[in-house]
């Protein structure tokens, strides 16, 4: 959430920057200054009433000194109007706050000034690409295909137990996972992160705090009698955990990593491209969390992207790093490079990170600080997360591009977690 400091001071930036997110922030503005504005008057209408009051109150004991009694009661009756008049106003003052709050929260986070101009994925810009793509056999298959023949994941059993997007793993496909996320942690780890094992539901305040709330409702399964959400990711848990929380800046940078199932609805999700692994309301994912000084946030974003992009190299799949332009950027983002592998039975690049910047958006909701012996008073940290990876579209990659006429090859990295170098 934009501070409304900020706001005030910059209102002309605000809508600028917010126009490259391809989102009309004039009125939206325009209300919350106007409104501050109202709030400013009733403020001063209330320290009058105030300022009255005490005058009054003097006035009341030295006319009961005199005998004055009379008039002393009189005056006690225009306190009590006064009184009345500032019950009055500080309603509405705090009428006017909810009203400014409920604005703030529907404007997204701005973006960084690096981020390219752009409406659709198709203006994002690549950085960076690595790997090989293989060249296939003519009979080379899509692993959909691939996960019936060689009995991995079978997609109608899970229509029956839950419905569509919800596979189920068995033996080496249910191996085969297991493999991903320890080896994910394991590499998480390694690299300085804290595991965390977070509830898979959170509650209304959680959503709010890293953003999916009021924003992504839609999108998440809602526990409606205990008014819970299932996780979209685990960043959400992780990321509150800092919820409220003043932290010192000689902690910097946090780190974190958690490994959870994932819940998205995906409403209107259909097609071809939506197919097997490409597309699932449940799904495991290993995220990675930072809590950064905002002097080095962008410094630990580039450090992030790095260390995915090992992940990446380990299993050996062709990728490209993506910067995702304004109109392809997330709510609560400020700045995102995307991660693609090649599928290449499939001929196309699936997404299977992003790797983020909020700066102090997410941080704000949260009030989560941080102490500076420079600074008088704790100041917004800066929030940053990345999966590290999300596993559907990764397993899709890897049995197709691993895949020949004897089965399907194992990347040198997961064969210690498998217990097995091939699928056949």
């Amino acid at each position: 959430m934009l501070t409304l400091k900020y706001l005030q001071e910059n209102p002309q930036i605000v809508i600028e920057k917010l126009a490259k997110k391809n989102f009309n922030a004039s009125e939206i503005v325009t209300s919350i200054l106007d409104l501050y504005e109202k709030k400013n008057q009733i403020q001063v209408k209330a320290d009058q009433n105030k300022a009255e009051m005490n005058r009054l109150a003097k006035e009341i004991g030295a006319l009961m000194r005199e005998g004055k009694t009379e008039a002393a009661n009189q005056t006690k009756e225009r306190t009590a109007e006064l009184k009345e008049n500032i019950r009055l106003l500080d309603q509405e003052f705090g009428a006017i706050d909810e009203q400014v709050q409920e604005l703030l929260v529907q404007l997204p986070n701005l973006p960084h000034d690096s981020v390219p101009t752009g409406k659709t994925p198709d203006d994002n810009v690549v950085v960076r690409s690595g790997g090989v793509v293989p060249a296939l056999a003519e009979n080379a298959v899509p692993h959909w295909d691939l996960a019936q023949r060689y009995n991995l994941i079978d997609f109608e059993l899970g229509v029956k137990l839950t419905g569509a997007g919800f596979p189920v793993y068995r033996d080496k496909g249910a191996r085969l996972q297991r493999a991903l996320i320890n080896f994910f942690l394991d590499q998480a780890r390694q690299n300085g992160y804290e595991e965390i094992q977070p509830p898979l539901m959170v509650n209304e305040a959680s959503g709010f705090g890293t953003g999916q709330l009021p924003d992504k409702e839609g999108q998440m399964y809602h526990v409606t009698l205990d008014n819970f959400y299932m996780i979209p990711t685990a960043e959400v848990p992780v990321t509150n955990i800092y919820r409220d929380v003043i932290l010192e800046a000689k902690d910097f940078p946090v780190k974190n990593t958690a490994y959870s199932a994932c819940f998205r609805r995906e409403a209107g999700s259909y097609g071809k491209d939506v197919r097997g692994l490409n597309r699932l309301h449940q799904f495991d994912k290993v995220e990675i969390v930072q809590i950064a000084h905002p002097d080095q946030s962008y410094q630990v974003l580039e450090e992030m992207v790095g260390y995915v992009e090992t992940l990446v190299q380990k299993l050996e799949l062709p990728y490209r790093i993506v910067k995702l332009c304004g109109g392809d950027m997330s709510f609560t983002s400020a700045l995102t490079y995307d991660f693609e592998v090649y599928s290449a039975a499939q001929q196309k690049w699936l997404e299977v990170s992003s790797v983020s910047n909020f700066e102090s958006f997410q941080a704000n909701r949260l009030k989560l600080r941080y102490r500076d012996e420079n600074s008088k008073k704790p100041q917004l940290a800066h929030t940053l997360n990345g999966s590290a990876l999300a596993l559907p579209r990764i397993v899709a990659a890897l049995l197709e591009n691993n895949q020949d006429e004897n089965g399907i090859r194992i990347p040198a990295a997961l064969v210690p977690y498998c217990g097995f170098d091939r699928i056949s």
